[in-house]
């Protein structure tokens, strides 16, 4: 890979008490200019890695090298080049919007015309230009994320790492950050991006990491994951409501690791797709159940996320 921005080797994290480890001898690297998501279930370990990235955080074992310096040796040659925005708003909310990124522009060495022109720049690109002087306690939930978003870039960073930028806001002010990132991104600026929104990451992103168990399981492109993994989902439209009878049956198909299941409709993950639709048509001409649809392979990266992840319900 040429030019990797990040780099990490063995990367371990083992937290006290805990009897597995946070990070499991993860090796990574990323290359300038990419818009990378970063995608795991809760406590996969992306907040960790996020954290060690940033120096937030020290490994137990293991390199971490950011735009070519060591996290651990020159924290402040990370610290000048990648900026933070974190998934809790990192601002003070009885402070204005010009206050603050004041005051982030300061702590990260900013001073005089420069300072006053990265604010001014910050408050044009979330377009809080008219709102500059307003507490941000005042601010909806959608102009917090926007103050957040600009509050990582005020020293204009080559590296942005993105926690779930837009939980919980409406989809206009979704829609504005995403363009946003893309206005970055297209000016050179490399994008790291954790979300639980798969369709944010298949929209966004043109390198994908899926993580759990402080492991990476799968990387590519949405349609490089989508065609190697094809053969594991096996998704069903039926002609009658699924007995709870017929639920059961379909967990025990042979190869079936997890099921999903909507109205008159199921989605199974098979590690031997061929054995389980053998099966599968059995058991629905057994159960006189009648078929509309039959489609074969992931459709889509939540499909490919979940066949990786399983559908277990995580803390």
């Amino acid at each position: 890979m040429q030019n990797p921005i990040i780099e990490t080797s063995g990367l371990v994290k083992v937290y006290r008490g805990m009897e597995h480890p946070a990070l499991d001898q993860l090796s990574l690297q990323i290359p300038t200019g990419a818009f990378f998501g970063l995608l795991g279930p809760n406590g996969a370990g992306k907040s960790t890695l996020i954290s060690i990235l940033s120096g937030l955080l020290s490994p137990t074992q293991g390199s971490v090298r950011v735009a070519g310096s060591d996290v651990q040796d020159d924290p402040q040659a990370v610290k000048r080049c990648l900026g933070l925005v974190p998934q809790d708003l990192a601002l003070y909310p009885t402070l204005s919007a010009r206050e603050n990124l004041n005051f982030f522009g300061r702590m990260q060495g900013l001073r005089g015309p420069r300072l006053r022109e990265r604010v001014e720049r910050c408050l044009e690109m979330a377009r809080l230009e008219g709102l500059a002087d307003r507490r941000a306690e005042t601010f909806s939930g959608g102009l917090k994320r926007r103050l957040n978003l600009v509050i990582g870039l005020i020293h204009d960073p080559q590296l942005l790492i993105l926690d779930e930028p837009t939980v919980g806001i409406d989809p206009q002010s979704r829609h504005f950050i995403h363009e946003s990132l893309r206005t970055l991104h297209a000016g050179g600026m490399t994008l790291i991006y954790t979300t639980h929104y798969m369709e944010e990451a298949e929209q966004l992103c043109d390198d994908i990491a899926i993580i759990d168990q402080g492991r990476i399981l799968a990387r590519g492109t949405v349609p490089d994951l989508l065609h190697q993994y094809r053969g594991g989902a096996i998704e069903a439209h039926v002609g009658s409501d699924i007995s709870a009878a017929l639920d059961n049956a379909l967990r025990q198909l042979p190869g079936v690791r997890a099921a999903e299941f909507a109205p008159r409709q199921f989605l199974l993950h098979s590690d031997d797709p061929d054995t389980t639709l053998d099966a599968l048509l059995g058991l629905l001409r057994q159960k006189q159940v009648p078929l509309a649809s039959l489609s074969l392979g992931a459709m889509n990266l939540e499909q490919v996320f979940l066949s990786l992840t399983g559908t277990r319900l995580r803390d």
